[in-house]
């Protein structure tokens, strides 16, 4: 399953803003909302990525390699 960018960064706040949830009101829950990503762009930075298809590939025929058998019923 992929993971888009924007499900990271929703999982992201999710953990590090709304938990806990100890706001006294939405505008609370606003303001560290628009704290947390004004202080996201300043430091977000693009994440090159190297792990390839090949290596997927490879990864996943080593998991098979591991898997007992399924008995044919």
């Amino acid at each position: 399953m992929l993971t888009h960018q924007a499900e990271i960064y929703f999982s992201v706040v999710q953990r590090k803003v709304l938990t806990p949830n100890d706001f006294t009101n939405l505008d609370a829950v606003e303001q560290r909302l628009h704290g947390f990503a004004s202080r996201y762009e300043q430091i977000a930075q693009p994440f090159d990525w190297k792990f390839s298809r090949q290596d997927l590939h490879e990864l996943l025929a080593r998991a098979d390699e591991h898997q007992p058998a399924l008995l044919a019923a």
